[in-house]
Formats: structure tokens, sequence, C-alpha cells
């Protein structure tokens, strides 16, 4: 039961002008990993209209079982000379893109597509799919269709293509059967894709009675909060479009367990509109941070980030902390990634990295019990005087900030000695490790520059001939605004800036904004096509900026193994 009339454009796509690729493979057996695809055969349609055609067979590169044979009647014959799969394979999806899969017991076709694009490097698409099986089980009765085999389902809707375990012909089957089955489903009110795909036993009648709560949205970019019975922020989330992604959590195919539960206690949808996307993602980081809802896993905590910095004392050592100072480096999603970028400044500056109180003297430390028992291994105060240790300090710092890169050339000078020494495993780890310390002061430098501007005006074409503006102070967002297309775009900026939020920096790197925000909006600023309106100060780096390795560290990290890189 529906509450409500929808008008067609709330509906979704309609199924008239969905495209549909109905598909079939035989295979040498029932798994993924072990067997092969011996045939593709599939059939392009929309609106009731052949589009085209796809097969082929397929060498499998391996037998062909007697018993398989027999029952789709392909040989090893029929298969030799054959093209194999990774000349198929690209030809398929290109047949497939942008349609709708459809097979008969389709988790059994895709585990084998899937399982192909990742043995030969092609990314899943990741299209929706309907399982003609599942439709069935859905939409017939026990006593109409005892059996969902195809052939059980040609026989009940008289296809005039017989089923044969043959691909193409058993997609022209499955065909005819989806057609038989979307009428039906069109006499309970599924006009649409997004309604078929939910009309799946996934997905509740009562999820799809809430769609209501998606009527009052608007089509434009914001944010939007699913609240609980008690008025609780259940989940939030962003959009370009808020009516089209919230109206999927009720009438598209929501896998996530999570989310279905989600829906299942939402009892109102609220709205933030906003100017353009990036207001949305700030905002959308905003209110989890003030409301923390149960159904997000992430940005929940602002202040959730690792920090590297120098302890206060006369002999520093680097310390992991989680509130910043002015001259620490970070931040850090986890305490891993900091533990190995404090490694990499190890291996540039002799500092120490024991725990061991040392006191403040010009003379040699001789209270550091490892110095005095010849096991300390670090070249730090248990062998200097804090003349001789300051330099050290003064590198990281230097470092840190950009003003100097010498310790990183010293590392890699090094690497140069690793290798001609023969010690490649060593080498290796250095240089993985000094990639990474390359990519994160990079990126504290670039989030440091950007924090550090009181005030900075971008603005971004719209696509439709008019302009998005942002103002930036101190790293945060502080106004947002567009021109449309024919109006005097400077006006707006005048105003946007005399409207924004009153921005006070604090101590820090990034003088008190949090992280994730400063990084969406420097993202937003580094796209093609951002324009610089103007800005208070300039907006600079320094010389000895890490930005000039970023190149080293993308060479360094094309020459790890591939099973490293993607494990």
């Amino acid at each position: 039961m529906v509450t409500g009339q929808l008008s067609f454009d709330e509906l979704g796509t309609p199924l008239r002008d969905t495209t549909f690729v109905v598909f079939d493979l035989e295979t040498t057996g029932g798994s993924n990993e072990e067997d092969a695809i011996t045939e593709i055969g599939a059939v392009k349609i929309r609106a009731g209209e052949v589009l085209g055609e796809f097969a082929t067979l397929v060498d499998p590169e391996r037998g062909i079982p007697v018993q398989v044979a027999q029952l789709t009647g392909i040989t090893q014959l029929m298969v030799t000379g054959a093209p194999k799969l990774d000349t198929v394979l690209p030809a398929f999806l290109e047949f497939a893109a942008g349609a709708v899969l459809v097979a008969h017991n389709s988790g059994f076709d895709i585990s084998f597509l899937k399982a192909a694009c990742e043995r030969h490097g092609y990314r899943w698409p990741k299209p929706s799919v309907v399982c003609t099986v599942k439709l069935a089980r859905r939409v017939l009765s026990r006593d109409e269709a005892p059996s969902c085999r195809l052939s059980a389902l040609a026989d009940l809707f008289h296809t005039t293509t017989r089923p044969t375990h043959r691909a193409l012909a058993d997609a022209r089957a499955t065909v005819e059967v989806l057609h038989g089955l979307l009428e039906r489903v069109g006499n309970v009110g599924v006009h649409s894709l997004e309604e078929l795909l939910a009309y799946l036993p996934e997905v509740t009648p009562e999820q799809r009675r809430k769609r209501s709560l998606a009527a009052h949205l608007p089509s434009k970019p914001g944010v939007y909060l699913f609240r609980g019975p008690k008025e609780e922020v259940l989940y939030v989330g962003t959009a370009s479009d808020l009516r089209r992604r919230v109206r999927q959590y009720f009438t598209a195919s929501e896998g996530r367990r999570r989310l279905r539960e989600m829906v299942a206690l939402a009892v109102r949808v609220d709205a933030v509109e906003c100017a353009h996307p990036l207001e949305a993602e700030v905002r959308e980081l905003r209110l989890l941070r003030a409301h923390r809802p149960a159904y997000n896993r992430r940005s929940k905590n602002p202040h959730h980030a690792w920090w590297l910095v120098l302890t206060d004392e006369a002999f520093p050592r680097l310390s992991l902390v989680r509130n910043p100072r002015d001259g620490a480096l970070g931040p850090f999603r986890t305490r891993q990634t900091a533990e190995s970028v404090a490694d990499a400044l190890l291996d540039a500056v002799p500092l120490r990295s024991c725990t061991i109180k040392i006191p403040a003297t010009n003379q040699r430390a001789s209270p550091c019990a490892l110095a005095e028992l010849g096991r300390c291994q670090a070249p730090c105060a248990g062998r200097q005087t804090v003349e001789e240790y300051s330099p050290a300090v003064v590198a990281v710092q230097d470092l840190v900030v950009g003003r100097s890169a010498d310790p990183l050339r010293r590392l890699i000078t090094q690497l140069g000695g690793l290798a001609s020494a023969e010690r490649f495993e060593e080498a290796a780890r250095r240089r993985d490790r000094l990639a990474g310390l390359v990519r994160s002061l990079d990126r504290a430098q670039r989030l440091a520059a950007l924090a550090a501007l009181p005030q900075l005006v971008a603005a971004r074409p719209d696509r439709e001939g008019g302009w998005e503006f942002s103002v930036v102070r101190y790293g945060r967002l502080a106004s947002a605004g567009v021109a449309r297309r024919g109006t005097r775009p400077m006006p707006v900026v005048d105003a946007l800036v005399a409207s924004a939020e009153t921005v006070v920096p604090t101590a820090g790197p990034l003088r008190g904004a949090p992280p994730e925000e400063t990084g969406v909006v420097l993202r937003w600023l580094d796209q093609p096509g951002t324009r610089l309106v103007y800005a208070d100060e300039p907006w600079s780096s320094p010389a000895g900026a890490a930005a000039a390795w970023v190149p080293w560290a993308e060479q360094a990290a094309g020459a790890r193994p591939l099973h490293d890189r993607w494990s």
C-alpha cells in the first residue's frame, strides 16, 4: 500500500526509459575462483525494443568437464581458437555500460564477472542488478510457479525462445520472462527503476511507504538529517540534489543493513539548503560534530587526530599528542601513520627517542642510565651537550614549517648509499617512510598556509554560466553564495564578505580550524577552474616546502611492488 499519489517526476527513472542488458554466462563449473567462463550472451533492451545483442564463445584456457559439455553442448573443440577473456571482458563491459544488468540467478553470473574484473585489472562499475529469480519469487505465488527455474518460467510466460543452456538463447528467454514479470509489478504500482529495485525482498513495504518523507525536499544541494521518534538525529548526509538522494533510501535497493535499520526508525527528514556543494560538505561536517548521529561512522570527533610535536624540555624528543601547538606536524588519522612519519623524521634528524628525563645542563647528561651502560642507540643527549643537540631541534622545526628541506636531501643521499651497498630491503623501508614523510609535510604545510590567511575569496563556474563563491577565513568557510548567469558577480561578493562569519584564530598550525573542514576547503580550491578573487594577504608556500619533493614521493610509491600497493 502506498501513501499518497506521487507524480511521475517523483517516481524516479520510468521503466520505459530504462536500458536493460539481460545476459547469461556459461562456465566450466560453479566456482568463480577455480572455474572459467566459456560463453557470454546478452541482449540490450529499452521500452520493449531490442537495441543490440552480444554473443561470443570464450577460451577458458582450461579443460571443460564432460558433464558440463553434455549439459551446455559447448565442447573443447568449440572454444579452441575462441577469443580469451582478457579480450572479451572489456568489450562486454562497454556493451553493458550505463545499463541495468539482468540475469536469472544473478548472484552466480555477477560473481564470475566481478572475479574476472579483479583478475584482469578492471574496476567493477557497480551497476544496478535485477535478478529475475528474486523478482519471480516476489511476484508469483507458489501455486502459480512452484519452480522458478528459467525453463519453468519460460513455460509459464509462453516465451518464443526456449532456454537451452546456451548463453544467447537463455538471455533471449530471460528477456521475455522479464517482460512478463514487469507487467505483473506494474499492476501493483511499480513504474520506475527505483521502485523495481525497492520491490525486491531486501526492502520492506514499510520502508517504501516512508518515501513520502522526501516529498517536501528541494532539488538543490544541501544537507539532510534523518530524525527519530524523539527528535534525535539518526543520520546526516550531503547531496547535490536533496530530493533525489533522500528518495533513494526508500525506493532504491539500499544494501547496507545499518541504513535500512535507520530508515525503519526515521519519522522525519530535515534539510539545510546550501548555495553549492562545498557549503554542503562543510555544514555536514559541522552537523556531524554537533549531533554525533548514531548511524554515521565518520567525522563525529573533530579532534580525533594525532599530531607530532617536540617536547618542551632541554633535550626534546618527538611526542604524539591530540591537541596541537605551534610547530606541530599533522594531522594524522591513525597513530600508526604518525609513528611511521616519526620514524622517518628520526632517520633524517638525530633526535633522541627514549623517554628518560634528562636535566637541562650544559654538561654531558651523565644521569642518562642507558648511555652510562652503553645501551643507548640514539644520537641523543646521552652523548651531547645542549649546544650540540640544538641544531637537530632547529632542523626539525625548519623542516616542519618549510624553511629548509636539507634533511630530505640527506635522506635521499642515504638511500643511494644503501642501494649501492646492496642493502635493498632497508633501502625500501626507508624509501617508503620518506615518501610518507614528504606527503605528510606537504599536506600539513598547505593546510597551514591556508589557515594562516585572514580572508580569501574564491570562485568556481557553476556550469550554467554563473559563479559559486566561497569566503574563507583562517581555513574555515565563513560564507557561501552564488551569482547566477546574468547577475553582476562583485556585488554578490561584497554582500557575502559583509555577512560572513567572524572567525577568531587560536594557537596551533591550523589556527584552531578543524582539520577536516580545512582539508575540504583546500580540495575545493585546488580543483581546476577555481579562481582567486582576492586575499587579504598573499597565499604562498615557504621556499623550503615539501611540495618540491612530492613528484619524488609519487615516483617512489610507483616503485613499490604491486602486492604492497594493493594490500
